[in-house]
């Protein structure tokens, strides 16, 4: 019989629906149950796409005995972390307090007070690999609570005082400023790997934020390794593993230190921030190979993850027919079977396929050597090769179709789909590609209208048309973010408008103590401790969120209350980030706008028009990561001393256009040009502003 999982809106809960586990999701009624019966609770956390929790779940909670034991003995509570950041990382620093590491799934035994006294994360079900096995510790821990209840409790109110003791508090006395940008630069020099690129050793993520960061100390200072790390870093991952050479796409992250094999479960958020990298790098050295990385991420995430309703799903998974990675891994005979003799034998040259494998006896695509270096050593020109290669693609990629796809967690979340279309509308404006712009646009109506809690605020996610669980700080910060960028692909003030929305129910998350943001606004549960959300992880911090779309809108506003609570929440990490730069790498995308100097570009002239369109191009052509553009087509707005009735009437105010052509307003650093028109305001549009012969306005 399915248990009370079996009416969520979750598919990682789904997919425990028919364990013998009597599981029950978070709330009161299980709680209570705990209270009542007083038994411990056992609280097991992960999500849809999580290689390891599949693993647990087939060794021991589809496990009859071990289902028994957990039945009579806890209440047992399934939450998936991507519904419940807030609970997960309450209970991960439990996991980390008792274990000096975190992971999941995240298995943390509370009493009936919800206080922590036990946990881990995957144990198998009999000891193995230096592990106890869980039926032992499921032994133990009964033992404890029937026999050595005090003790427990003890140990519990402690490690609670541990986790509310561990709130990151900031420290005072360091001041944001481009020092910090500097310290960041050479903190990623040391920890660079200068063999395969990326930081660190394995396994090693993408860093998306430090990459987008780099970029941003190169132009400021020139320094050619902090863009020499940046395009080696996203060379070398195009061409490993952790890329899916056929259908577009990374996994989550490479095991080993080259990027060949991939923990093979997909994120939206890392191929959202990782076009974005792509699509930056592009700007910066015109290389078209970051152009078409960048495409051919989101083509993927438009194929294969797109909802119907508008949104974007959050997932796939790395399994299918109970292995991972079987979906993506190839064999020489497979490849023939489609390709042929000679094609084959071509592409398994080039793309790693041999009989030994790279990866349990089968092959993952990857290219450990250039197509260039290849063609010449078989004696082919690079533009025949390349073509062949082209057509061999599409063959396989159309024979893997038909193969069992692993699963896909169907829900939308509201920060990640943010981030979605921050990446869809920058790229569908620098890239002249309108269906990334519709896109970004389609999933911006479909949150703003679809994503909403009874009371009409906005919810943290959707389902099959089913909205639930209030917006946390990120899913504010992450859409404002992205609408801004919407705003720039489409010159449609409502995104703006609605961004600034956004922003002002943001500003009710600030911590007033240190300026910094939680992850939770008084609205939601009360958990054990309310702590700002200081650190990135794969995603954004809350707080590095929100002083980047807060220190955008105020760009754009010209409203002081935002840069203030920007440069307060900058202000909150300065410390951290003296000592662990890649820990806050958002917050310094931030810090690096609100330092400026920012270019701001106010155009008066109608969008369609070829004069027009033309200086539009040329600004969206250029890196320029500390820039604003807005576009009308007349000033209008309001007058002197009137007050504003659109967000954007400040930036337009006294600015008049003239007929028939552009006129461009360029300010840096609250200086600005005399507005120029026609091959001026294309010359200017085309070139970085500089402070000589700027005016104060």
């Amino acid at each position: 019989m399915p248990n009370n999982l079996a009416g969520s809106t979750s598919p990682y809960l789904l997919q425990h629906a028919d364990n013998p586990v009597h599981w029950e999701p978070w709330g009161a009624a299980a709680i209570s149950r705990a209270v009542r019966e007083d038994k411990p609770i056992f609280l097991s956390v992960g999500y849809s796409a999580c290689h390891w929790c599949h693993v647990m779940a087939h060794e021991s909670f589809e496990n009859e005995q071990i289902a028994a034991v957990l039945n009579e003995h806890f209440v047992n509570i399934k939450v998936d972390r991507e519904e419940r950041p807030d609970l997960d990382a309450v209970y991960m620093t439990a996991v980390q307090l008792l274990t000096r590491r975190g992971g999941w799934p995240m298995s943390v035994f509370l009493t009936p007070a919800l206080e922590p006294f036990f946990a881990g994360t995957y144990w198998p079900p009999e000891p193995r690999m230096g592990m106890p096995g869980f039926s032992q510790v499921l032994a133990a821990v009964s033992e404890a609570w029937s026999s050595r209840r005090e003790a427990v409790v003890k140990q519990a109110a402690e490690l609670t005082r541990a986790i509310q003791g561990s709130v990151d508090t900031p420290a005072s006395g360091v001041a944001p400023s481009a020092a910090l940008l500097d310290a960041a630069s050479s903190s990623l020099t040391r920890s660079y790997d200068a063999t395969h690129g990326g930081f660190g050793g394995a396994p090693k993520f993408p860093h998306p934020m430090d990459l987008r960061l780099l970029l941003r100390t190169f132009e400021r200072s020139g320094r050619t390794q902090d863009l020499e790390m940046v395009t080696h870093t996203l060379s070398r991952m195009a061409a490993g593993g952790m890329h899916d050479q056929l259908g577009g796409g990374f996994a989550r992250y490479s095991v080993d230190e080259r990027w060949l094999v991939p923990h093979f479960e997909k994120m939206l958020y890392d191929n959202a921030l990782l076009a974005v990298a792509y699509l930056e790098a592009f700007l910066v050295t015109g290389r078209a190979e970051c152009a078409a990385v960048c495409r051919s991420t989101l083509d993927y995430l438009l194929r294969d993850m797109a909802d119907p309703a508008g949104g974007i799903w959050s997932a796939e998974d790395a399994d299918s027919e109970g292995e991972e990675g079987r979906f993506y891994v190839w064999s020489p005979a497979e490849i023939a079977a489609v390709l042929g003799d000679a094609d084959a034998a071509i592409f398994c040259r080039v793309y790693d396929v041999t009989a030994a494998g790279n990866f349990e006896g089968h092959s993952i695509l990857n290219l450990p050597r250039p197509i260039p270096q290849v063609a010449a050593e078989l004696g082919i020109g690079a533009a025949d090769l390349e073509d062949r290669l082209a057509r061999s693609r599409a063959a396989l990629f159309a024979a893997r179709r038909a193969r069992v796809r692993p699963g896909t967690d169907d829900k939308v979340l509201v920060a990640w789909n943010g981030l979605a279309i921050d990446a869809l509308a920058r790229a569908g404006a620098a890239l002249a590609e309108p269906r990334y712009v519709a896109a970004a646009g389609r999933a911006a109506e479909f949150l703003l209208n679809s994503c909403r809690d009874g009371d009409g605020r906005l919810a943290h996610q959707w389902r099959q048309g089913t909205a639930s669980g209030l917006a946390f700080a990120e899913d504010l910060a992450c859409l404002a973010e992205g609408l801004c960028s919407l705003y720039e692909a489409t010159w449609d003030e409502r995104w703006i408008a609605s961004a600034c929305e956004l922003a002002d129910r943001l500003l009710d998350f600030r911590d007033p103590a240190t300026s910094a943001f939680f992850q939770t606004s008084p609205e939601h549960e009360a958990l054990l401790v309310r702590r700002p959300d200081l650190l990135d992880n794969a995603t954004p911090s809350a707080t590095g969120m929100a002083a980047t779309a807060l220190v955008r809108l105020a760009a754009f506003t010209g409203r002081d209350g935002y840069r203030q609570a920007a440069e307060g929440a900058l202000a909150s990490v300065a410390a951290i980030a003296t000592q662990a730069p890649s820990a806050v790498g958002q917050s310094l995308l931030a810090l690096d706008m609100a330092l400026g100097p920012t270019e701001q570009h106010a155009i008066v002239g109608a969008p369609d028009l070829p004069a027009t369109a033309a200086v539009i191009a040329a600004l969206r052509a250029r890196f320029r990561p500390r820039g604003i553009m807005a576009v009308r087509a007349d000033a209008g707005g309001a007058s002197p001393g009137q007050r504003p009735e659109h967000p954007l009437d400040a930036l337009f105010l006294e600015r008049p256009g003239a007929a028939g052509v552009a006129t461009l307003y360029a300010c840096s650093a609250d200086r600005c040009l005399p507005p120029v028109t026609g091959d001026d305001a294309l010359a200017l549009a085309a070139k970085p502003l500089t402070e000589e012969p700027l005016r104060p306005r």
